[in-house]
């Protein structure tokens, strides 16, 4: 966790970088607006993975199929992508660095990285589709194909 905060500044350059290399599909998916958000993402990746218990209890891993949006246009799903990326990176940085890590100790790090992001990223995502005027859209679009199909 120490040596991930140490490389905060690597990590936000790189998920901009990442962020300006996506095609912005909307004007909220514009990376100048979505850069603002990446501070605060950071400060709640390192506030959730500090208050971890010591004696973790097995948590449902989330996937990104996991992390939804009917439409498919949510912005945040991109700035979330390019984030764990970034983290990742990061984090596989650190660990080649130290050379006395234990292999699972490096495999729960990540582990706790992923399932940490993908649970804000979830909780975000879905507070922003449930302000989206085309989730109904969507939703009656897919019911419609699956009519359709039947």
């Amino acid at each position: 966790m120490t040596a991930l905060s140490a490389r905060r500044p690597q990590i936000r350059a790189r998920w901009e970088d990442l962020l300006r290399a996506e095609k912005a599909t909307t004007p909220l998916a514009n990376p100048d607006a979505l850069v603002h958000l990446i501070d605060w993402t950071l400060d709640e990746v390192y506030r959730t993975l500090q208050s971890l218990p010591s004696r973790r209890r097995p948590l449902r891993a989330l996937t990104r199929s996991d992390i939804d949006c009917p439409c498919g246009r949510n912005p945040l799903l991109t700035y979330f992508a390019a984030g764990e990326q970034a983290l990742q990176e990061s984090l596989v940085l650190s660990q080649a660095q130290c050379l006395h890590l234990e292999p699972v100790a490096r495999d729960t790090a990540l582990q706790e990285l992923n399932l940490t992001l993908r649970h804000i990223a979830r909780r975000e995502i879905g507070a922003f589709c449930a302000l989206c005027q085309l989730r109904d859209r969507a939703c009656t679009g897919a019911e419609r194909e699956v009519t359709h199909a039947a």
